[in-house]
């Protein structure tokens, strides 16, 4: 396992997920397809030298990440990260919690997903069990380093959703879900928003350090 790689690879891993749009006709597509699609439209964004330049840097950003609310689950992402201590939150709790677990993401990644140098996307393989899928990627980079993925999906009509992202075994929703626990056991959980919007606004500011660590809480 390689921490710091890991963490520059899931960057990576978002951006080979995120769609500009939702892809028409998704009902006839699978998730591995859609997948593909969502890939193919987020590249043109990331390869777009109009939008590289320095003075349409938030114009850039918010198209990245208007497609990363296309594509995943925030909500789904968000309740699987608290676990146990979801269902004892007020909605007003929850609502409040997903925003601030949502902005933690995008802070945290979006500047991964905005240093995409070429790394190159192979489709492996989907497994489809009703509702949930599991789709196989595997990233090569520039240096010709190979990195496995995988994405967590749940169909929703007819579009599959990511609730969850695995490189090389890490996964995303697990990483947070042990992190936040162990903050949760030692603390009330007022405090432990009120340390989540303070990791918030230091990720804002650009101060965060890689995310996918083992025993440390943002």
């Amino acid at each position: 396992m390689r921490p710091s790689y890991v963490t520059l690879t899931l960057g990576a891993a978002l951006a080979a997920l995120l769609g500009a749009a939702r892809p028409g006709r998704a009902g006839t597509l699978g998730p591995l397809q859609q997948v593909q699609q969502s890939t193919d439209k987020l590249l043109a964004i990331l390869k777009d030298p109009q939008l590289k330049v320095p003075e349409r840097k938030a114009e850039r950003r918010e198209k990245i990440f208007a497609a990363i609310n296309e594509r995943f689950n925030f909500a789904d992402m968000s309740q699987r990260t608290l676990a146990r201590h979801w269902a004892a939150r007020t909605p007003a709790e929850r609502e409040e919690y997903t925003k601030l677990f949502t902005e933690l993401l995008r802070n945290t990644y979006l500047s991964k997903i905005e240093g995409y140098a070429g790394e190159q996307v192979q489709y492996k393989a989907e497994r489809i069990e009703g509702s949930y899928a599991r789709v196989e990627v595997l990233i090569v980079t520039t240096k010709n380093i190979e990195v496995p993925l995988e994405y967590s999906l749940k169909k929703y009509d007819d579009e599959w959703l990511v609730y969850d992202v695995a490189v090389e075994g890490v996964r995303l929703v697990n990483n947070y879900r042990t992190q936040f626990a162990s903050m949760l056991n030692s603390m009330s959980y007022p405090k432990f928003v009120e340390k989540l919007r303070a990791k918030v606004a230091e990720t804002e500011a650009g101060e965060a350090a890689p995310p996918v660590v083992k025993g440390n809480a943002p």
